[in-house]
């Protein structure tokens, strides 16, 4: 029998990456009022890995901690503890600035708004140039003039779109000019933090389109942040699930959506709309119940126990740790007793999870 081939060394490994910001009321009010210094723990020990190549989603609910995650990890925020390695370096580590600035072009970013992201004042042909400029990567303004025009058409739009202003664009073609800007560096890693969250849904499916033959043309790997679990089902390859700054599953992304795990992403796929029901017997699907706790002041033990219809007295004590269970990391007491049922037999009134249509 042949010893399967090793796999390969992650491009990306966060480890046990935490990220605190300080919310403490005033002095004053700390002195006279006696309140105390308070923290969000945005992050509080995510651990994951991404190989070269793949798209690795990271999906949960407005303020889960996943666009805390990019921002760590393209270095707009500092960790508060934790390490962030990029093909064996630690990003808090480099031997030299010149090192640092090296591998921060092989990371790059697309942001959410595409109306926000881009300077007002500047035309677009100075918009993506400026990576270029940074980085030295254009010895003269032929050079630099024909590379823009170059990353202008690798996102489908004209060379004599970029002596235009931004708001001359629509939200999709602006989110084109970003993904110009992310590429013109030639990086290797691309973060895209909801990149179609702010755009229509036809034009959703075009700026997937184009990421996805980018990916392919240029060998890219993405880390994908979304919280619509169509796109994330359309794209990716494995999807971490994330709730209040922790990971409670990754797994691949077939596995996930048809045999999810802990009780949160089976609550999040039973948000997912059935289209193979007869319109008289679709069921009423229910948002996931509850709310979620205060990052100030999170409840013990597992995080998610309030609003668990299978939490014990284990779970309000003690904190569940990432371990391997049917092929996925899973961050659940009951799924290590084994006393969750199959998914489908009381989670979903529809019998079964499906994934959701692209």
């Amino acid at each position: 029998m042949l010893d399967s081939a090793p796999m390969p060394a992650p491009l990306l490994e966060v480890r046990g990456l935490k990220r605190y910001f300080d919310v403490s009321p005033s002095l004053l009010e700390r002195v006279l009022q006696r309140k105390r210094h308070a923290s969000v723990k945005a992050l509080d020990g995510v651990s994951f890995s991404v190989r070269q190549g793949e798209t690795f989603a990271l999906v949960g609910e407005s303020g889960c901690g996943k666009s805390t995650v990019a921002r760590c990890i393209v270095g707009l925020y500092r960790p508060t503890a934790g390490s962030i390695v990029f093909e064996g370096g630690d990003l808090a580590d480099m031997p030299s600035r010149q090192a640092t600035i090296a591998l921060r072009r092989r990371m790059q970013m697309i942001f959410q708004d595409p109306y926000a992201s881009l300077d007002p004042r500047w035309r677009v042909r100075r918009i993506i140039a400026e990576p270029l400029v940074t980085h030295g990567l254009a010895q003269d303004r032929a050079t630099l003039r024909a590379r823009v025009d170059e990353l202008l058409q690798q996102v489908r739009l004209s060379p004599a779109d970029g002596d235009k202003y931004p708001h001359e664009f629509s939200g999709g073609q602006r989110q084109r000019i970003s993904i110009a800007r992310a590429l013109a560096a030639r990086p290797d890693f691309l973060v895209c933090d909801e990149p179609t969250s702010a755009l229509d849904v036809s034009v959703q499916a075009q700026i997937l389109n184009l990421m996805r033959d980018l990916q392919r043309e240029f060998g890219l790997t993405y880390l994908f942040i979304s919280h619509n679990l169509a796109v994330i089902y359309q794209v990716s390859d494995r999807v971490g699930v994330m709730y209040l700054g922790r990971l409670v599953e990754v797994a691949d992304t077939d596995r996930l959506f048809t045999h999810p795990l802990h009780p949160y992403t089976r609550l999040l796929l039973e948000t997912i709309p059935r289209l193979d029901a007869a319109a008289g017997d679709r069921p009423e699907r229910d948002p996931v119940g509850g709310e979620v706790p205060n990052p100030i002041d999170p409840p013990p033990g597992c995080s998610f126990h309030p609003r668990c219809p299978f939490a014990n007295e284990r779970c309000r004590t003690e904190p569940p740790e990432l371990i391997e269970a049917a092929g996925t990391l899973v961050a659940c007491h009951a799924v290590e007793e084994g006393r969750l049922p199959e998914p489908g037999s009381q989670m979903s009134s529809a019998g079964g999870f499906h994934p959701p249509a692209p």
